[in-house]
């Protein structure tokens, strides 16, 4: 009972704090880049516990950060896009590096050091393509319904799949990766997402959002349910790239900073890829 509080509170404080973070750009920008420090630092300090692996947990760390404030900063139009030179540097560096360090096998400290950047940098970098956005007059405009959409529909996803799984689940959806997830679960999570999907459009349209600082996406109903749906197949296979990331370090959690959640990847391993899914579905939208 008292492990249940402490998970429900601290998921309460979780998800107040990252709808709370969206209200102000530079709220969402401070929040997400301390989130993005911190995951890279989990992420190296596990990958260094392997055989054969010394990645520069300081260098990767600093790099994610600067990644990810560059491309608010870019995307926000605060600064010009040789904002990401210091940024090329770090990777080069990464790299020479490896020449001087001495290390058993600076392959793997190459290949885990870009891993944290294209895992874990990136995707939350991508936060600011969805929330920024040029307008017809070429003003960048800041919106928050976009990005914490992502996050409604992920959790919208686990409630909806854990309830489903819990009451009829019984086909196994990946059993070799993690074997507590069923079809039937994934399938309820999905209708739900639907649902909710199907609310945020109509509240898009009517202008529900407004006096929170959002404007109107241009969505329709239909194209809201096609990112709910984008959501919900890429979150699930976020979570599904953790399970077996951990599975292969034989741990059960990546850390235990969130009392009663674990760590910082366990709780952003679905964003992780529904996040940069969004945004190739976004721009899909308006290519086509």
């Amino acid at each position: 009972m008292r492990q249940l509080i402490i998970r429900t509170i601290t998921g309460v404080l979780f998800v107040a704090i990252i709808l709370v973070c969206f209200l102000k750009p530079m709220s969402m920008i401070l929040l997400f880049a301390l989130a993005t420090g911190m995951t890279v630092w989990e992420f190296t300090g596990l990958v260094n516990n392997r055989d054969n692996v010394q990645t520069n947990r300081f260098i990767c760390t600093v790099a994610g950060v600067f990644l990810f404030l560059a491309v608010s900063g870019f995307c926000s139009d605060l600064t010009p896009s040789s904002v990401f030179i210091p940024y090329l540097l770090t990777v080069i560096y990464l790299f020479i590096s490896g020449l001087f360090t001495h290390t058993d096998d600076p392959i793997n400290d190459w290949a885990y050091s870009m891993m944290s950047q294209m895992y874990i940098a990136l995707p939350f970098s991508c936060l600011s393509v969805l929330a920024f956005r040029a307008t017809i007059t070429g003003d960048v405009t800041y919106n928050m319904l976009l990005p914490v959409s992502v996050f409604i529909f992920l959790w919208a996803n686990d409630t909806g799949a854990y309830c489903t799984g819990s009451l009829i689940g019984k086909h196994k959806l990946f059993p070799r990766v993690s074997p507590a997830k069923s079809w039937e679960g994934s399938i309820g999570g999905g209708i739900l997402v639907m649902i909710i999907a199907a609310l945020m459009s109509w509240a898009d349209e009517s202008h529900t959002f407004e006096s929170l600082g959002a404007t109107e996406t241009g969505l329709t109903i239909v194209e809201w349910m096609g990112l709910g749906l984008t959501v919900v197949i890429f979150g699930t296979l976020g979570d599904l790239v953790e399970s077996l990331f951990k599975r292969k370090l034989g741990i059960k959690d990546s850390g235990s900073i969130l009392p009663g959640h674990g760590g910082m990847l366990d709780r952003f391993d679905s964003s992780l890829m529904a996040i940069p899914a969004a945004v190739v579905y976004i721009y899909t939208l308006t290519v086509v």
